[in-house]
């Protein structure tokens, strides 16, 4: 088992920055990638931006140029500059197992408004 807990979901205003972080525990030795996604109001869940088992770096094309995400063992971290209301919505830890296991986080709120 896997357990995520997102930290640092609030208010933003428009044009500003903030980061999210993601801390896993349990069987952290069975995750090959971690990533966040995200769910607006009125709209289905969409990756944001992965860490798939190579290394490399995934984005949605919303946030390329904006995002950055990072992973540090069993920590994933997504800073966002830039941000505009429509990236208002709750984000969603994700990590997948070599099992082929997915497990998510509770989520937390970003919401982007003057």
């Amino acid at each position: 088992q896997v357990q995520l807990v997102e930290i640092g979901g609030g208010l933003v205003q428009p044009g500003g920055s903030h980061r999210l972080s993601c801390l896993a525990s349990g069987s952290v030795f069975r995750i090959i990638s971690m990533g966040w996604y995200r769910r607006a109001p009125g709209k289905q869940r969409e990756l944001v931006a992965v860490v798939p088992p190579d290394g490399s770096t995934n984005y949605a094309d919303s946030v390329k140029g904006r995002f950055t995400i990072a992973r540090d063992d069993a920590r994933v971290y997504l800073q966002m500059n830039r941000l505009q209301p429509e990236d208002t919505a709750v984000y969603y830890c994700h990590a997948r197992t070599y099992l082929g296991t997915d497990y998510w986080g509770q989520g937390t709120q970003v919401t982007v408004s003057s």
